[in-house]
């Protein structure tokens, strides 16, 4: 079992040496590198506790594969996820234009406001689906 902990952990390796090269050749890009660090760093500590505890994750997959509440719970996160990503992209977009607008108009505060909540509306929209589906699984 021991070598199968190097399975996620090669790849992590792999990638600090790389993105060590590439900063020793462009300096200051420290930032990158935490950023690829930290999108790096979950998935090997993922794969070294499934590798090291193999009998809950074959018991927690084939639990949730079997059940029909599991694709409830599968379904409820998408709703969330996908509903969060719109709602975030949105209000990115119609706050930026509303900082815009009332920086040359400040009374237009009030119905900029007012959009930029319609656009937050989308991810609530997501957990209520959410609840839904929690309560039938």
């Amino acid at each position: 079992m021991t070598p199968m902990l190097l399975v996620p952990a090669v790849p992590a390796i792999v990638f600090a040496v790389v993105m060590a090269r590439w900063v020793s050749r462009r300096p200051g890009r420290w930032f990158r590198v935490v950023q690829g660090v930290l999108a790096v760093a979950p998935l090997a500590v993922t794969g070294v506790l499934m590798v090291a505890v193999p009998s809950v994750a074959a018991t927690a997959t084939t639990s949730a594969a079997t059940s029909a509440s599991g694709s409830a719970l599968i379904g409820a996160a998408i709703a969330v996820a996908g509903s969060s990503i719109g709602a975030a992209i949105a209000v990115a977009y119609t706050g930026s234009a509303a900082l815009a607008a009332i920086s040359e108009r400040p009374e237009l505060f009030g119905r900029a406001m007012v959009i930029v909540g319609l656009a937050e509306g989308i991810a609530i929209y997501g957990l209520i689906i959410a609840v839904m589906l929690m309560g039938r699984a």
